[in-house]
C-alpha cells in the first residue's frame, strides 16, 4: 500500500510517502514494514522496519515527523489503487495518530 501527502519539512514544501508492506503470517498473526519518503529518498526511522501491527508503524512514522519538522497535509492524501483492502481499512482507521500535535 502507498500513501502521499503533500506537506513541509523544515518550512520547505515536499511531498512525502509511505510505502507500507504488510506480511500474513497466518490467519492470526501479521507484521508490516514501513517506509518514509521525501521525494524519493528513504529516510532512516527510529527502531526497526519490521512492527506487529500497522498501529505501531504509524506511530513510529508519528514520533520520527514530530523530531524532524515534518508536517502532512491531510487533505492532499492519495492512495495508490493496488493494495489490500485490509490494510486500507487498518490504516483509516489508525491514520489519526500521523496528524497528532
Amino acid at each position: 500500500m502507498v500513501v502521499q501527502y503533500q506537506g513541509k519539512q523544515n518550512g520547505i514544501p515536499t511531498t512525502f510517502t509511505l510505502r507500507i508492506i504488510g506480511n500474513n503470517l497466518s490467519k492470526s498473526s501479521s507484521n508490516y514494514q514501513i517506509d518514509l519518503l521525501v521525494g524519493d529518498k528513504q529516510l532512516p526511522t527510529f527502531t526497526t522496519f519490521i512492527h506487529q501491527s500497522l498501529s505501531n508503524c504509524l506511530k513510529e512514522i508519528y514520533l520520527f515527523r514530530k523530531h524532524n519538522g515534518i508536517q502532512f497535509d491531510a487533505d492532499s492524501e492519495k492512495v495508490a489503487p493496488k493494495l489490500v483492502p485490509y490494510d486500507l481499512v487498518l490504516y483509516n482507521a489508525h491514520k489519526q495518530g500521523l496528524f497528532a500535535v
